[in-house]
């Protein structure tokens, strides 16, 4: 295939994607995501923020050193401000992988120069050449964004575009920061800069489109961008993101391979089949459920329930249906698992799925599984995605786990909780309290152990499979005091075939993050991109 129209499918769920409210992740979590966008075939993963926090600088290189370093691997990329020092860190969490890349913005709009950086036009070109050939001096690959592209003044963007590629940048990203644009303005946009940025229509530059979805646009107007010339895509699985999220990936690439009359010569190399397990898996890392009717992926995108659809589908899948499901992922084979199943079988489903573990997080998996099917006679996917997002959900480094958890309530009676946790010393921490309703009392009882305000703000629960003995599964988000006297939301999610037992576990695993991250000082101090 044509090299030059292959679509660049760069993956920014690690980094604008996690900045959705309460969808922060683990370092083992981001590891197992960056493993299945490598197994999807994204081209890149933009890893994180590197300057944004400890934190993220581990994740980053751990990304770069284990992802990175695959055969075939895909480009990594870190976030970085025009700043020396966000780009003296993201080229230090980088520069193992096999492909590093630098990805550095500036906004250019004038509303965010006045008001955000108090920066003239002409500082902000100035910037702009001298930060993009300060990355280009540590790294071959630097991609270049002028932040609110969409609210900029068209004549002042070529200008600032223009200076980036003298300097070195190898790529424009061209963001739709706040969602504002129509798909014929962006179309608009990137076909302006196509023809007057130089080495952009020679193909030594690539354009790149990066769009927010406030007015529910962003994927019309990614696609509209591809059409006027852009050969990269800045995406996220499952669309999440901050406000009302970024393009999702998934519905980009299905239709590119949907629509192809449409948009030849373009290509990508997208593994489609990989769709439904990285959209499932980032659903489960993030606590962030996806809506039944998203398209690709949502549990109804290929259901069925009018009386002449079904009928038609009967005659035709294709009266109703424009892909197939198989062909996203949706037909993975259901081997049974129970409790005469052994490691080995456990293990290749598991590969199945697309999780890679270790020996030891397999063998903690395996004891998990074992007392699962005592509870259930079989286990299904679901029941074991449900399993491995509640292992993936507990850190080594959790301030504390839930030991024993016992509630009594009844109609009349005042539900009363009683909870026992284990600090990182294994000492024992007793306490009870009285709520509302039992899942009331359980929150209240580890507030007053923690010794955290914790205020619980949602709470969803649902079961994994069908059955008296379904896994609960449940999502909870906390909101939480830290040290500038702000309230963080953090997110927290397990399963178990008893629901307030996973309610316990989920809230104790959102308070687990804040204290965490608020140890550690970086809730505060964490930088927050927003392309």
């Amino acid at each position: 295939m044509d090299e030059q129209n292959r679509l660049i499918i760069f993956d920014t769920t690690l980094r604008d994607g996690e900045q959705s409210p309460g969808a922060t992740l683990n370092l083992a979590e981001k590891l197992e995501i960056a493993r299945q966008l490598a197994r999807l075939g994204v081209d890149v993963i933009e890893a994180g923020f590197a300057i944004a926090s400890p934190g993220d600088f581990e994740a980053v290189s751990r990304i770069a050193q284990e992802v990175g370093q695959l055969d075939q691997a895909p480009i990594i990329a870190s976030l970085a401000r025009a700043q020396k020092g966000d780009i003296d860190r993201a080229w230090g969490a980088v520069q193992s992988a096999r492909r590093p890349r630098i990805h550095t913005f500036l906004a250019t709009s004038d509303i965010h120069l006045e008001y955000k950086l108090k920066m003239s036009r002409g500082d902000c070109i100035e910037a702009a050449g001298d930060m993009v050939q300060y990355a280009r001096r540590m790294c071959a690959d630097v991609e270049f964004s002028p932040e609110d592209a969409g609210r900029s003044d068209a004549e002042f963007l070529y200008q600032v575009c223009s200076v980036a590629v003298q300097a070195g940048a190898t790529t424009l990203n061209i963001p739709d920061t706040v969602g504002y644009l129509t798909p014929s303005e962006y179309y608009n946009m990137i076909a302006g800069l196509a023809a007057r940025v130089p080495g952009v229509k020679e193909g030594r530059i690539v354009l790149s489109t990066h769009c927010h979805n406030d007015l529910g646009m962003a994927t019309a107007n990614t696609l509209a961008g591809v059409l006027a010339g852009a050969r990269q895509v800045e995406v996220t699985v499952n669309g999440i993101g901050e406000r009302a999220g970024n393009t999702s990936l998934e519905e980009v690439v299905m239709a590119l391979h949907t629509r192809k009359p449409v948009y030849a010569p373009v290509w990508c190399k997208v593994d489609t089949t990989q769709l439904v397990r990285a959209s499932k898996m980032v659903s489960a890392m993030t606590s962030i459920p996806v809506q039944p009717n998203k398209a690709i992926v949502g549990a109804n995108a290929f259901a069925h329930e009018a009386g002449i659809h079904q009928d038609g589908m009967l005659k035709n899948a294709l009266t109703y249906e424009i892909m197939r499901p198989e062909s996203v992922g949706w037909n993975a084979t259901n081997l049974v698992l129970g409790k005469h199943s052994g490691r080995a079988a456990l293990t290749d489903r598991l590969k199945q799925m697309g999780y890679d573990l270790t020996r030891e997080e397999l063998d903690k998996a395996f004891v998990r599984f074992k007392e699962l099917c005592d509870k259930k006679k079989v286990v299904s996917d679901a029941d074991l995605e449900a399993l491995l997002t509640d292992q993936f959900e507990s850190l080594a480094t959790d301030m504390y786990r839930l030991h024993m958890l016992n509630c009594t309530t009844g109609t009349g009676n005042k539900p009363v909780a009683s909870v026992i946790l284990l600090d990182t010393d294994n000492e024992l921490h007793e306490d009870a309290a009285i709520g509302n309703g039992p899942v009331n009392a359980v929150c209240n009882c580890i507030n007053r152990i923690t010794g955290v305000d914790a205020k619980l703000v949602e709470f969803h629960v649902h079961a994994v499979t069908e059955g008296v003995d379904a896994i609960a599964n449940v999502t909870i988000r906390v909101e939480l005091p830290t040290q500038d006297g702000r309230r963080y939301v953090f997110s927290g999610r397990s399963a178990d075939t008893d629901t307030l037992v996973a309610s316990g576990r989920a809230y104790l695993a959102a308070i687990n993050r804040g204290l965490a991250q608020s140890k550690r000082g970086v809730v505060s101090d964490k930088v927050v991109a927003n392309l």
